[in-house]
């Protein structure tokens, strides 16, 4: 189980690596023969870092597409082991890792296959218990010791202060505006009230760092698996806040937000960062990937009406 990556074969980034189906059967063949003779299928998804493909049954590979998402899957073997015991929701399983070879640049890695569909796709039939579902994750997960946890200096991580992200988010702001895609002044006054309020003052608590819909797998209507572990740091667990406007609304974003106990600068963080990793990710992936787009720009229309809504 590991993070639908974005369709095998639509490209996501200008200098991405070429990945198809017989470059990963040439990797397999030299590198895992036993497994070289099993189906093989590209999974479709609007992860952008990943091409992702089923292996069998119950394996799945997965390949950086691009230079960034590297160092993911040894951090995601390095780490998950120690807080997996802790984890209420399934989560990915490392099989084998795989070196560069074949032409292909990166190291990559096979997974246990997780079974569901990702929550950008698949309705979850109760919300406010999905709420509870996840909000009981992420509290566990920051009641984790995190000593000796990635900090997020060294790895350019949402966990760190929202100023970090401030030219970008504007930017992205300001050319979504030009396009006719966004209410720029109403999200700026959005992104300005979450740089406004204190910044996390406690210790570096453990966060996933990518806690959207299509990182969180679906079986039989509910919640089941946290997948795409790489960008997981310590630091302001307000990263891991996204769904609170990607996936919940009224009644079960408010329940989210109860069950975390949030107060109002973290939840005030919280959306500034969903609204910021949504803004500039829909003039990036704007030609390239629609789903993704999609998701970000209701993203964007949630948290801009939550906003409206509480300034009354």
């Amino acid at each position: 189980g590991v993070a639908r990556g974005a369709m095998a074969g639509a490209r996501m980034h200008a200098d991405e690596v070429p990945i198809d189906a017989g470059l990963v059967r040439r990797l397999l063949a030299a590198q895992f023969p036993q497994w070289a003779e099993l189906p093989l299928a590209p999974v479709p998804s609007a992860g952008t870092d990943h091409a992702i493909f089923r292996l069998g049954d119950d394996k799945a590979v997965r390949l950086p597409r691009i230079h960034w998402a590297t160092g993911q899957a040894a951090k995601e073997r390095a780490w998950l082991p120690r807080l997996a015991p802790h984890l209420p929701l399934r989560h990915p399983e490392p099989l084998a890792a795989g070196v560069p070879a074949a032409g292909y640049p990166y190291p990559w890695a096979v997974y246990r296959w997780l079974p569901g569909a990702p929550a950008s796709s698949a309705p979850l039939a109760d919300p406010r218990r999905a709420a509870l579902d996840l909000a009981r994750f992420i509290v566990v997960l920051q009641r984790i010791d995190p000593a000796g946890g990635p900090p997020v200096a060294e790895h350019n991580l949402r966990g760190a202060p929202l100023v970090t992200r401030d030219a970008a988010t504007r930017a992205a702001i300001a050319a979504m505006g030009d396009m006719g895609m966004i209410d720029a002044g109403l999200a700026t006054r959005v992104w300005e009230a979450a740089l406004g309020v204190p910044a996390w003052a406690r210790g570096p608590v453990w966060f996933h760092g990518d806690l959207l819909p299509g990182n969180l797998l679906v079986v039989d209507g509910r919640l089941s698996a946290v997948i795409d572990w790489g960008g997981l740091g310590v630091g302001d667990p307000a990263c891991d806040l996204f769904c609170a406007w990607a996936l919940f609304d009224g009644d079960s974003r408010a329940a989210f937000r109860a069950a975390l106990g949030a107060d109002e600068a973290t939840w005030a963080r919280a959306r500034g960062l969903a609204l910021s990793q949504a803004v500039i990710f829909v003039p990036y992936y704007l030609h390239t990937n629609p789903a993704g787009v999609a998701g970000a720009t209701r993203t964007i229309a949630a948290v801009l009406a939550d906003y409206r809504r509480e300034a009354g």
